[in-house]
């Protein structure tokens, strides 16, 4: 897998910021919960996603807004690497052949669409599809793993 640095930066500068305001608060309330002093143009640009921002930096900008590190980082992770807003495109013959053992609940989903659609092999279109957020995460309890590590999985396992 391949990560568009840049990208990643951004979509996390905007989650942060969407916390930020969430709360009601402008950059300058926001900097006087910080721990550490830092200037509201390090902030806007941590925002912006023109600067990178320590793991450090980041613990203490969550903890100032009272938000888990884990679960800011998965709504970036969503961001960035499922191809359509909300959902992962498949191909359940790629389930099937996973030999991850926690993924033994998807792979026996996978084996009964196929059998459901009658599928007559490999290239056929009905072997793939197309997962909303709540499938996802429904899935992801089935298997006992995290959404964001079910998703990472996936795509993985995502056609072409």
């Amino acid at each position: 897998m391949v990560i568009d640095v840049e990208h990643y930066q951004r979509i996390l500068g905007d989650e942060i910021r969407k916390l930020r305001r969430g709360r009601g608060w402008t950059r300058k309330e926001l900097n006087r919960h910080l721990q550490s002093e830092i200037s509201l143009q390090t902030l806007a640009t941590y925002e912006l996603g023109t600067r990178q921002c320590s793991v450090v930096r980041l613990v203490e900008l969550c903890v100032a807004m009272d938000e888990l590190p884990q679960d800011l980082l998965a709504k970036v992770h969503r961001r960035v690497f499922v191809e359509e807003p909300g959902r992962v495109r498949v191909d359940l013959h790629r389930v099937i052949a996973e030999a991850a053992p926690e993924l033994l609940p998807l792979r026996r989903w996978a084996e009964d669409r196929l059998r459901q659609a009658a599928d007559p092999g490999p290239d056929s279109s009905s072997a793939e599809v197309s997962l909303d957020l709540a499938a996802l995460e429904r899935m992801a309890e089935l298997c006992d793993l995290p959404t964001v590590e079910l998703i990472t999985h996936l795509r993985k396992l995502s056609p072409g």
